[in-house]
């Protein structure tokens, strides 16, 4: 059964064709605008890359689990209980689309970056890059269900989008966290988005990634995953 329905999940993110569009197209966009920026002033665009294809990695997989919402205001949740696909299985599910369609956005900012920004790198910060911002998503995965399981349909997108400006404004995605003043530089370092961005500066940079973001983006892994099935039997205790 949990094949079946993953599948099923699979199709339907396949299917959606804009929101798949979309998802590339929005970090993409933002690159292409913003590297002549940086170049005019002198910054490298490979920083500029690091930091929107984390962008794109987790705002997909964000976006994906938080419509759960909107299941749950439909009644979808409450009639998958009552079919032999477990809990687990569902939330594993969803979370494997989610990762599905973090990969794109990663894929794309980079080639764009390597077409259009003259960014080189060897195969071993490429892989780096690509992969290991793709694998770091899988907190901002479980964030997506969260966040899912906690709103509505009539105000996830509010909650959502308050989300989404924290982690990749504050986050540093955009601006290096060193021309933060030092209490919001502190607050950025909190942030898994400013761990996963910093997988891909410090790929570029040749320092080949912080040491410590698979330890934190792992942590911020395990307690959100704790919650998202906490929040899930909750639910199912109610139904």
């Amino acid at each position: 059964m949990k094949g079946g329905y993953l599948r099923f999940e699979v199709r339907r993110a396949v299917r959606d064709s804009r929101f798949l569009v979309f998802a590339v197209a929005l970090p993409v966009g933002l690159f292409v605008l913003l590297s002549h920026l940086y170049q005019s002033q002198g910054a490298t665009p490979a920083y500029l890359m690091g930091g929107l294809a984390a962008f794109g990695a987790f705002k997909a997989a964000l976006d994906t689990g938080a419509r759960t919402a909107v299941e749950r205001g439909a009644g979808w949740q409450r009639q998958l209980r009552l079919t032999p696909l477990s809990g687990a299985g569902y939330l594993v599910a969803k979370g494997a689309v989610a990762m599905l369609v973090a990969l794109p956005p990663v894929v794309g900012v980079a080639l764009v970056a390597a077409l259009t920004a003259d960014v080189r790198l060897t195969a071993a910060p490429w892989a780096l890059t690509v992969l290991g911002i793709w694998l770091g998503t899988v907190p901002f995965a479980l964030l997506g269900l969260l966040v899912g399981q906690l709103c509505s349909a009539r105000n996830v997108q509010t909650y959502q989008g308050g989300v989404l400006i924290l982690l990749s404004f504050v986050g540093g995605l955009l601006i290096p966290v060193d021309a933060f003043p030092p209490v919001l530089a502190g607050v950025a370092r909190v942030l898994p988005s400013y761990w996963l961005a910093e997988i891909g500066h410090g790929a570029v940079s040749g320092s080949g990634g912080s040491g410590a973001a698979p330890a934190v983006l792992a942590a911020y892994t395990v307690v959100l995953g704790v919650a998202v099935i906490v929040r899930y039997r909750r639910d199912g205790a109610r139904a």
